[in-house]
């Protein structure tokens, strides 16, 4: 088995999540043995997370930490590193181009599997910081597959949603104000959502027609297999 390097803590809680999906998906695949696994969580200050969050503002202040922590994961011993953040993968090439060691794309996995299964037109709800560098629009244009995303008020709104569950806070008026946004793409002809945050599956949204997609999940599918390989 490889041994996977996380790098983690952008949320904690989803990082704990993705930790356990990818320990029992591998003892589902292979009962010979835990897999290796190592966390690194960022010491990212809170205002640098909150400007992000809310105001799409400050990113590059991200990237000191994330060469940090993929060096310090490579030099732990890991044979591959993923990383269960979208918003941050603006920044993967500069993390790939730190590390000798392959790096998972979340967005690439993703729109391998929305192609995979054929979906034509998919919406998306995630961070101001993805929707504004475009990181699943340029990926799904590119690959032939239509997207709808929330209009300003709604991400707007989505923003505080996402900051209260990095901050360890879930509540059932902003599940309710997720699922609000997701009906807004009943009317606009697509397939699938995807939860291009990987925060946002701690809300653990339904919806009545519409099948919807968390992308923590897409790559701890992937990571399992990699882990395997």
């Amino acid at each position: 088995m490889k041994t996977v390097g996380i790098i983690g803590g952008l949320g904690p809680e989803t990082t704990s999540e993705f930790y356990l999906d990818v320990i029992f998906s591998c003892m589902k695949r292979d009962k010979s043995q835990r897999p290796g696994v190592i966390i690194s969580s960022v010491p990212l200050p809170y205002a640098v997370e909150e400007d992000l969050i809310l105001r799409n503002k400050g990113a590059d202040r991200y990237i000191p930490f994330l060469i940090s922590e993929s060096r310090r994961l490579e030099k732990a011993g890991a044979d591959f590193i993923v990383m269960p953040c979208n918003s941050l993968h603006v920044f993967i090439e500069e993390i790939r181009k730190s590390v000798k060691v392959p790096v998972l794309s979340i967005v690439e996995e993703t729109v391998k599997f929305l192609k995979k299964n054929e979906f034509k037109r998919v919406g998306i709800v995630s961070t101001s910081a993805t929707i504004r560098n475009k990181l699943y629009e340029n990926a799904l244009k590119e690959n032939g597959i239509a997207y709808e995303t929330p209009d300003g008020l709604q991400q707007e709104k989505m923003g505080k949603y996402i900051l209260n569950l990095v901050n360890g806070q879930q509540n059932n008026r902003d599940r309710e104000g997720l699922i609000n946004i997701i009906n807004g793409f009943d009317d606009k002809g697509v397939d699938c959502v995807v939860l291009a945050c990987t925060d946002l599956q701690l809300l653990i949204p339904k919806h009545s027609s519409l099948r919807i997609f968390d992308t923590m999940k897409i790559l701890a599918d992937a990571t399992v297999e990699e882990i395997l390989r």
